[in-house]
């Protein structure tokens, strides 16, 4: 098993991965050559200037694999939101031809994919858990004293 790599902030350490994907809008292989370079930057540019790490990423003709370490304050759905948005308004603008194809200023599809990654299992979070002392959260009825 891997070590794991915590990172801090100013009161954390976390260690939080999301491995996204998404496509441009209508799944067009026009991620090639001088275009996917561009986005290939792009994204590394907008990830460098919120902290967020890239441990791996791809740019394919038709999509892009991007797998990111992110702080806790950062919610998944902000990340792609902004590298999303600010990759097509900079993409859109450097490449004129891309704009009679994707009009309306998006060059991406709305969608993605996000899902999350540990070097744990559910199962160990869930024992480690049990074994601590105090009261138990999740069974028992609720009683609340005024």
């Amino acid at each position: 098993m891997a070590e794991r790599h915590y990172r801090s902030g100013s009161h954390t350490k976390y260690d939080i991965r999301i491995h996204f994907v998404w496509i441009p809008k209508y799944r067009k292989n026009v991620l090639t050559g001088v275009v996917g370079t561009y986005a290939r930057n792009i994204i590394r540019q907008i990830c460098t200037q919120h902290d967020w790490e890239i441990i791996a990423g791809k740019v394919a003709p038709d999509h892009i694999h991007l797998f990111l370490s992110i702080p806790p304050h950062h919610a998944p759905s902000y990340v792609i939101q902004h590298i999303k948005g600010k990759s097509s308004y900079k993409i859109l603008a450097q490449f004129s031809h891309l704009k009679k194809l994707y009009y309306g200023r998006h060059f991406w599809a709305r969608g993605y994919l996000a899902v999350s990654s540990g070097n744990i299992t559910d199962e160990i979070i869930t024992t480690y858990i049990k074994e601590q002392e105090g009261q138990d959260i999740h069974h028992g009825s609720i009683d609340v004293e005024d």
